[in-house]
């Protein structure tokens, strides 16, 4: 067969790819054979690009390694070897982040005889913006499974508890041991684990185990590793020797944890990467399919994240008080509501702290509204040294509120100790007290009414030792 008269027929930018038969099964180079007059105009230097081709090298050489053009991509090998050597007729519909354009791909296996390489061609239309007719045009197994997730994300009252629903459903699409979804702000330089799924059968196994401080440089190494692509998929050894080569340190990691397959998409809305999808020891003989449904359940998965973080933003901005930069009290009430209505997950353990300012209303009446801000900014301060990494609120206007989730008793008990010291001067900033430690699942209510009333036994306690002080 003359590929070039072949592919000459196609009107769209198509070319024909090989894939290097190896003697034990597998494949090796994968090179552009030939293009038609549309896929070699994108090489002439004159050619206006709808995306960013920086490292392109414009001279087309017949038979050359794809990678003389396009960084190498896993997933374009994956793709390419489906058509070419399994005999598939392949589709997607992908938005790498390198080019920032849609492609629209097809591909179509080649029967030429040749004992050393497999053939297929690859056809492709740009696109600037997603189009809703391709995206819809899909298999009706991954349009039930994507069309599931829409609906669930549109009809949720409550976010956390349908994304533990919808990264089940994922696991099972995938047939994987384990998959979550975790939260990046690469901004801020903060990973979370959104939520998370075992497989029954699988060992416990919970992400939350890995993140600290310094989980989100590694977690900016996965999009190095992806290399501008829209995902990344491990199916074999010769996937995993691949992230070897780019990222060593990731590689022996998921040796360690015994990952001999993953399914890693990146969660990307408004060119920001939101947080990612993983999946590890999936079933590598329905790849095709998990591909091609977390290609599409990612966008709207992204898209529901980046409009709860948006709320949650607005909900921030409106939930300071001004002057002591802690939590006002329409905040606290929020979050009281949030974690009794289960719209937030239920604590392992809870501590509350009543700290009730002595003396505002007298500072405030002989050295004026001034001096009285002056101590409640103080008190504020000490009430953030103190409790560092916990929700501070000021409740009313000379009351504060300390909410401390799954800290230890000891701690909170530290902290305490340490705020009486910090505050025992009844000439500047004195605190009645009030705690309550719970962790067998108290309603939070109950916990503050405890805390608030231990508090008021301690401020009569103030008052037997200072009785001068008890005008303030």
């Amino acid at each position: 067969m003359n590929l070039q008269e072949y592919v000459d027929q196609f009107e769209l930018m198509t070319c024909i790819v090989s894939v290097e038969k190896k003697p034990d099964g597998g494949y090796g180079k994968i090179c552009i054979e030939a293009g038609n007059k549309a896929y070699l105009a994108t090489f002439d230097k004159n050619y206006e690009s709808p995306f960013d081709m920086p490292n392109i090298d414009r001279t087309f050489v017949p038979g050359a390694e794809y990678t003389k053009y396009i960084p190498k991509d896993l997933n374009f090998e994956h793709f390419i070897y489906s058509s070419a050597v399994l005999k598939k007729t392949m589709h997607a519909y992908i938005n790498p982040e390198r080019f920032g354009v849609w492609f629209n791909i097809f591909s179509q296996p080649l029967n030429i005889e040749d004992p050393n390489k497999y053939y297929c061609t690859y056809t492709h239309e740009l696109s600037t913006e997603a189009s809703p007719e391709i995206m819809s045009n899909l298999s009706a197994k991954t349009t039930s499974d994507v069309l599931k997730t829409c609906i669930k994300l549109r009809s949720s009252k409550n976010f956390l508890k349908t994304m533990d629903e919808i990264i089940c459903d994922v696991r099972a699409i995938c047939g994987a041991n384990y998959c979550c979804v975790m939260l990046t702000d690469f901004h801020e330089r903060t990973c979370s684990l959104l939520s998370e799924s075992n497989a029954p059968d699988a060992p416990p196994h919970s992400f939350r185990n890995y993140l600290n401080d310094s989980f989100i440089d590694y977690a900016k190494s996965w999009l190095e590793t992806i290399a501008g692509s829209n995902c990344l998929i491990i199916e074999n050894e010769h996937d995993m020797e691949e992230v070897k080569r780019r990222n060593p340190g990731w590689f022996r990691s998921l040796q360690s944890a015994s990952i001999k397959s993953l399914v890693l998409f990146p969660l990307q809305y408004n060119n920001e990467t939101v947080g990612f999808i993983w999946a590890t020891n999936f079933d590598t003989k329905n790849t095709e399919h998990i591909k091609e449904t977390l290609e599409l359940t990612a966008f709207f998965i992204a898209s529901e994240i980046a409009n709860y973080q948006l709320l949650q933003r607005l909900e921030m901005l409106s939930s300071t008080d001004l002057l002591t930069g802690v939590k006002n009290r329409n905040a606290m009430n929020n979050r009281v509501l949030r974690l009794v209505s289960g719209r937030e997950r239920a604590p392992m353990s809870i501590g509350v702290v009543f700290a009730d300012l002595n003396g505002l209303k007298t500072i405030n009446d002989t050295e004026g509204h001034t001096a009285g801000d002056c101590l409640l900014k103080e008190a504020a301060f000490i009430l953030k040294s103190v409790f560092e990494g916990c929700e501070i609120y000021r409740a009313g206007g000379d009351e504060f509120v300390v909410v401390a989730i799954d800290k230890p008793k000891k701690w909170i008990d530290e902290r305490v100790e340490k705020l009486r010291k910090d505050s025992s001067d009844p000439e500047n900033v004195s605190f009645a007290i009030g705690c309550c430690f719970d962790d067998r699942g108290l309603d939070i209510r109950k916990a503050m009414q405890k805390a608030d009333a231990n508090m008021y036994e301690d401020k009569k306690r103030f008052y037997d030792l200072f009785p001068e002080s008890r005008s303030r």
